[in-house]
């Protein structure tokens, strides 16, 4: 499994990566992994102010439904629109091409209470 050491984590198995006010938020390889072939995804909170670890959507693998919780307060700017027609690419690049949102961050200070790449290989056993 894949733990870039760049990003941030979730025990929830979301990851962050931070540009300066921003951020680009998925799930992790692990994650990706658990729940099988991702055949949707839905996110419908463009626009809206999350609170931490509330629902901003979800993951729909053959097997299961799963939410997505925001990892940090932040507004959803924009959701990754090749997801719509590829879901898949959560499955085939989770970390690049299978980003599922992208933020304006409302507290920066949440960032430290997240997870770094060797606290979430330890959480998942890896």
């Amino acid at each position: 499994m894949n733990f870039p050491s760049e990003l941030k984590y979730t025990k929830d198995h979301e990851w962050v990566k931070i540009e300066g006010n921003e951020a680009y938020i998925g799930i992790t390889d692990f994650a990706q992994r658990e729940l099988g072939d991702i055949v949707y995804i839905d996110i419908n909170t463009v626009g809206d102010e999350v609170g931490k670890d509330d629902v901003f959507g979800t993951v729909e693998a053959v097997k299961t439904v799963s939410d997505l919780f925001m990892p940090v307060t932040a507004t959803v700017l924009e959701t990754n629109a090749a997801l719509n027609d590829n879901p898949e690419l959560v499955n085939s690049d989770p970390y690049g091409q299978g980003w599922m949102v992208k933020v304006t961050l409302s507290n920066p200070a949440d960032v430290d209470g997240l997870l770094d790449a060797d606290a979430y290989k330890a959480l998942v056993g890896a």
